[in-house]
């Protein structure tokens, strides 16, 4: 979300900072001899999803289509594109995550308000993703030949020190951490016009010129205002303070740039605990091999310590090839169970006050807990869960045990399930996924109906007996009583 409302106070306060651009021409005069442009994926989800359908889980094909063309629009102007996605999100996020969701919500209980009074989908003030699109999303770009990555730690770092480790021509995002980031252009998603690819460049030079800051004080600024890390809330009284200063000088004093005296002036008279935050905060702009930067490549593997580590992580032989297929976009919940103990699932399209109406969140968590139990050794282990769903206030996470699979055969190692080889192999990998769908019996079906038919028909099954379960439970308790 980066800090809120520097955005428009660039268009309104600051507009020799925000200049259309035509991308081709930008692509001719870089100088690499592949100019790169680095997508947040995340942000372009609205901008690509342009089908009238959506309340009902989206239109696939056209949705293709559309992603199709856009590609091909770039790729024709000679213009490299590296697509990136959210794989997790970093904790000191996640009370504004969890904000979000709320708000999300509220928004969901509008949609649903709006079809029972008039019976059809709400025009497009309403709108919402159709659940799962950004996971999904990164399947067809891949589909499409895209490079595509899917993030270990905070998206917008890696898709920062991406472009700056690479001297991308610009990152294409609706985010305005990029302006504060100093790294690749800016390059906004929502003002691209994609047949003349042209859009607006936030222009970060142009902006410090404009209000009197070094690019490196960039990140305090971010910080002062408000952001992910550090809330608006925490700073208060410092904007407080500036502003009467401003007040009682403004008439006395000229204009004058003010000078880099530090991450963080000592004018600014903070606390210990105030200056921790404001640290903390600046740090997550700055980019490995810039100036103060001494946490490195937060990415690389070998920056976290064994001990951190899972149990099973340590003595299987795969955690490597884990995380190359984590950020590959091929498995990402595995990564995020084994390393961080941790997932997580966005808002879904579901009514809160239909109470009859399992949500799916309950539904597939039977499945989870035996993946669960795939993943983590001797069955005792336990994930947190942030799933957003009906009556869930996502105060803490629910706190979700692993239940061991029911296999004919002993339980079969990680590195023999990722890395082996072999029709014994296969056969081991299809029996684990029949006995996570309690679909075992259609074992020998495999091979005699299409590989998408014979998929649709274990989730469907699974559906079907977790509802019919979740009923009989319930005509049990009202016997009761």
């Amino acid at each position: 979300m980066g800090v809120k409302g520097l955005q428009s106070f660039m268009e309104r306060c600051c507009p020799e900072a925000c200049v259309t651009v035509n991308l081709r021409e930008m692509a001719r005069q870089h100088v690499a001899k592949s100019p790169t442009i680095v997508v947040d994926g995340m942000a372009c989800l609205r901008h690509w999803y342009k089908c009238r359908d959506w309340v009902c889980g989206g239109q696939w094909g056209e949705y293709m289509d559309v992603l199709k063309s856009w590609v091909e629009a770039f790729t024709s102007a000679g213009i490299r594109l590296v697509f990136f996605f959210d794989g997790l999100v970093t904790e000191h996020k996640r009370r504004e995550w969890v904000k979000r969701r709320h708000r999300v919500n509220r928004e969901i209980s509008k949609i649903f308000r709006h079809m029972k009074a008039h019976g059809e989908q709400p025009g497009r003030e309403l709108f919402c993703l159709p659940s799962g699109l950004a996971t999904f999303t990164g399947f067809a770009l891949r589909s499409l030949g895209q490079e595509v990555f899917c993030s270990v730690q905070e998206a917008d770092y890696e898709i920062a020190s991406y472009a700056y480790q690479n001297c991308s021509m610009g990152i294409l995002s609706q985010d305005t951490d990029f302006i504060v980031y100093d790294s690749a252009p800016y390059l906004s998603v929502a003002k691209l016009q994609i047949d003349s690819l042209t859009t607006v460049l936030y222009d970060r030079q142009r902006l410090c010129c404009s209000i009197g800051l070094a690019v490196a004080q960039l990140p305090l600024l971010a910080c002062l205002l408000g952001n992910d890390v550090v809330s608006q809330e925490q700073m208060q009284h410092i904007r407080n303070k500036a502003l009467s200063t401003y007040r009682c000088l403004s008439f006395t004093l000229g204009f004058a740039p003010i000078k880099n005296t530090g991450l963080i002036p000592a004018c600014l008279n903070l606390s210990a605990s105030q200056r921790e935050i404001l640290k903390s905060g600046i740090s997550s702009y700055l980019l490995p091999r810039q100036e103060g930067v001494q946490h490195g490549d937060k990415s690389a593997l070998s920056t976290v310590p064994c001990a951190t580590l899972p149990y099973c992580v340590i003595h299987c032989g795969f955690p490597q090839a884990c995380r190359e297929k984590h950020v590959a976009v091929d498995g990402f919940m595995v990564y995020c169970v084994l390393w961080e103990g941790v997932v997580e699932c966005s808002n879904t399209l579901e009514d809160e006050d239909d109470v009859e109406l399992l949500p799916q969140a309950l539904v597939y968590r039977p499945c989870r807990q035996l993946i669960y139990g795939l993943l983590l050794l001797n069955g005792h282990h336990a994930v947190r869960e942030w799933f957003v769903y009906p009556g869930n206030p996502l105060q803490e996470p629910d706190i979700v045990h692993s239940v061991p699979v029911n296999l004919p055969c002993d339980k079969p190692s990680l590195d023999l399930l990722w890395l082996g080889s072999g029709p014994d192999v296969a056969s081991l990998r299809l029996k684990s996924f029949l006995s996570i769908f309690d679909c075992l019996d259609f074992l020998e079906l495999h091979g005699t109906i299409e590989d998408s038919l014979f998929a649709a028909l274990c989730l469907v099954t699974y559906i079907a007996l977790q509802v019919l379960s979740s009923f009989f439970v319930s005509l049990i308790v009202f016997s009761k009583y």
